[in-house]
């Protein structure tokens, strides 16, 4: 049963501003809602006030810019970057792991935008946007900034985000031509379920790996060591067994309701193992 609220259909960016910046109230933002509306239906959740912000026109972008970059909006779906041509061609790890995330019917209502300010250490999306070292746009009544996704969240459900503060987007730079990326995730029920770890992996046209997990600590992270020692050594057959046997070495995993930490530990050495063999084998072809 849900609680009494108030709903509003936002039609401009200011006036979900104003009604956040309104501190005798409890406001919630609702673009996709899976997440939001089962916690209100179990009053987990209880807004005063509920802001549909998908009828705002810059919160509908998705926009390329040759030698900028990508801008995801805020209500942009999930499907909606499984069906991009531009994420699918230059941001591989991004496609794939819209992919994975949920069911189609889910994906229709999700946002990547939601996907990611709902902190989930398990986040699919998260992984691919920190190896492509996204930005999330913040606005506010004091004015607007840009924040590297990799400062965005602080622990479990948690983000640096103010209840004043709207996340309007996130971009993601533009890329060379011979950028590759992958997203390999292991879950318990192929689209029905977080994943119990996901890898996302980039090689950079000038040779430089990039690396970012997701399940395997309090929040999405990117392994800099990792990505150190892989950048460090040449690409020999051994290497994606090296780099599977130090990642189990960088991160603490928990135990939880979907597995292990010792099965976490094992499924991250595997995938990582996998994504490096895969990225240096497409590579050298």
């Amino acid at each position: 049963m849900f609680s009494q609220f108030k709903y509003v259909k936002a039609q401009t960016i200011d006036e979900v501003l104003t009604y956040l910046g309104d501190r005798d109230r409890c406001v919630k933002i609702l673009a996709g809602g899976t997440d939001l509306m089962v916690l209100m239906q179990r009053n987990l959740e209880t807004p005063d006030c509920l802001i549909d912000i998908k009828g705002i026109e810059e919160m509908k972008r998705l926009d390329f810019v040759q030698g900028v970059g990508l801008f995801v909006g805020a209500s942009v779906t999930v499907n909606q970057v499984t069906e991009s041509k531009i994420i699918l061609e230059k941001y591989q790890a991004l496609g794939q792991a819209a992919k994975t995330l949920a069911s189609y019917q889910l994906r229709n209502r999700a946002t990547l935008v939601g996907n990611v300010c709902n902190a989930s250490p398990g986040a699919d999306l998260a992984g691919p946007l920190l190896i492509f070292e996204a930005n999330v746009h913040i606005a506010s009544l004091d004015g607007r900034r840009v924040l590297p996704l990799a400062q965005f969240f602080t622990g479990p459900k948690k983000t640096v985000l103010a209840a004043n503060e709207l996340v309007t987007g996130i971009s993601l730079p533009d890329l060379s031509s011979g950028d590759q990326s992958l997203y390999l995730k292991q879950g318990r029920v192929k689209g029905h379920d977080l994943g119990i770890v996901g890898v996302a992996m980039r090689l950079t046209l000038d040779q430089k790996f990039l690396v970012a997990l997701s399940a395997v600590a309090p929040t999405p992270i990117r392994l800099l060591e990792l990505e150190e020692f892989l950048n460090a050594h040449p690409r020999t057959p051994e290497l994606a067994t090296k780099a599977g046997e130090m990642v189990q070495k960088l991160i603490h995993p928990i135990s939880d309701v979907r597995a292990s930490a010792e099965y976490r530990l094992l499924i991250a050495g595997v995938l990582v193992k996998r994504a490096v063999t895969l990225l240096t084998t497409r590579e050298a072809n």
